[in-house]
């Protein structure tokens, strides 16, 4: 029987680029940031140049909308890194990864979770639930590009709960024994990463013994993993191994590699994992049209505390919510901005980019309280999934950068 069987994660063998390939080219943020920032892109593309680089294997959503023309030459790029030699299997196991940004070294390991325990629905009591809702209109265009794919890699960030700090951080103690990957500067301010093959037997199986105890101490309807950041790309990683599913007999399903999905597994207790608001931008509207909008929750201005701050051209704005939708204020915000069908909104990570966007263009933002984290796994496990955006694991410079990758076909 394997040893892992019943835990929902599992080692993998990861992909990474060839002795003397330049990191800082090679690894670039996950594809969700900088919706509204375009100009972010693009400087990582002329950082990248002709390198070989990430960027080639995923289309930023900032240009999601042109997916038909970037699928195939996304998927060719994978193709050609292949047969190029480009990316070799260079791990079988698990890697340690050390990220050290503005907020400190964050700790984790990448590591493979089983798709069959992870489900997305709001009523979900799987051992891997999603911290937020998922849309399910944003799971197809993802889909076209992992739908003919070879290869995946992940800005997906795991969280487990495990205040004794029994898993990841023994093993970064002795990462003296582990072999070293790469220790890279990454770009558009990303900080620096350095990793390490965890390969041998006797540390993933005081790995496994440590996500054994967690999952002893989990009770039986609740939550032993929670997915932090790019939930719904784990969500397509589901759906695509459904549709792959359907095509296998039962004696091939157990080890097909489009069953299992790379992350990155953190501890939410991690002091470098920083609990960061998701602040909102409204496009194409005044500050008027948003105080209308927002009046069923009974705004009063408030300076000291407050529950939301309007950031306009003329200034800042802040109130409190004196009849709440929702138990957090970002619960409340989004409700009611969501009956706003013709609403132009995008969500945005740190409150200089707000105030940047606001004054470029005809734009309302709405600055949030963050939340505390420790609340995190009782409230997905009492409540189901957050509001949509109701927190973000840092500042979009510290969102996980694409390093490994992994086959997901025979």
């Amino acid at each position: 029987m394997d040893a892992w069987n019943g835990l929902s994660v599992r080692p993998g063998t990861f992909l990474l680029p060839g002795e003397g390939t330049d990191f800082g080219k090679w690894a670039v943020v996950a594809c969700d940031q900088y919706t509204a920032q375009p100009d972010k892109w693009e400087q990582a593309d002329r950082i990248a140049g002709e390198a070989p680089s990430a960027l080639r294997l995923i289309i930023p959503e900032a240009y999601l909308e042109e997916s038909e023309t970037r699928v195939p030459a996304v998927q060719k790029a994978m193709e050609d890194y292949l047969r190029e030699g480009v990316l070799k299997e260079t791990v079988r196991g698990m890697v340690l990864l050390a990220r050290t940004t503005q907020s400190g070294t964050r700790l984790g390991l990448v590591l493979t979770v089983d798709l069959e325990d992870y489900d997305f629905a709001a009523d979900s009591k799987s051992p891997i639930r999603p911290t937020e809702g998922t849309i399910l209109s944003r799971i197809p265009p993802r889909q076209k590009v992992r739908r003919g794919a070879s290869l995946e890699l992940s800005h997906v960030l795991l969280l487990c709960d495990d205040p004794g700090r029994t898993v990841i951080e023994p093993v970064y103690a002795n990462r003296g024994s582990l072999r070293p990957l790469y220790d890279t500067t990454l770009m558009l301010d990303g900080g620096r990463a350095q990793g390490w093959a965890v390969g041998d037997g006797e540390t993933l199986d005081r790995i496994r013994d440590a996500i054994a105890a967690l999952r002893r101490n989990t009770p039986e309807d609740g939550i032993l993993f929670a997915v932090g950041d790019g939930n719904h790309s784990l969500a397509t990683a589901r759906a695509h191994w459904l549709e792959v599913k359907k095509t296998l007999p039962e004696d091939e399903q157990a080890d097909h590699p489009a069953r299992y999905a790379m992350v990155e597994l953190n501890n939410i207790y991690d002091s470098a994992l920083i609990f960061e608001p998701i602040h909102r931008i409204l496009f194409g509207v005044t500050v008027e049209e948003t105080l209308e909008m927002l009046a069923e929750a009974g705004l009063a201005e408030e300076t000291e505390h407050p529950d939301l701050t309007l950031v306009t051209e003329a200034g800042d704005r802040r109130f409190r919510i004196t009849r709440p939708l929702h138990d957090l204020p970002v619960g409340t915000v989004q409700q009611l901005l969501d009956r706003r069908k013709d609403l132009k909104l995008d969500y945005v990570h740190g409150e200089d980019a707000v105030r940047q966007i606001v004054r470029q263009e005809k734009a309302v933002g709405i600055l949030l309280p963050p939340m505390d984290k420790s609340m995190l796994f009782p409230a997905v496990k009492n409540g189901g999934p957050l509001p949509r955006k109701t927190f973000s694991m840092g500042e979009a410079n510290e969102k996980r950068y694409y390093l490994e990758a992994r086959k997901i076909v025979r």
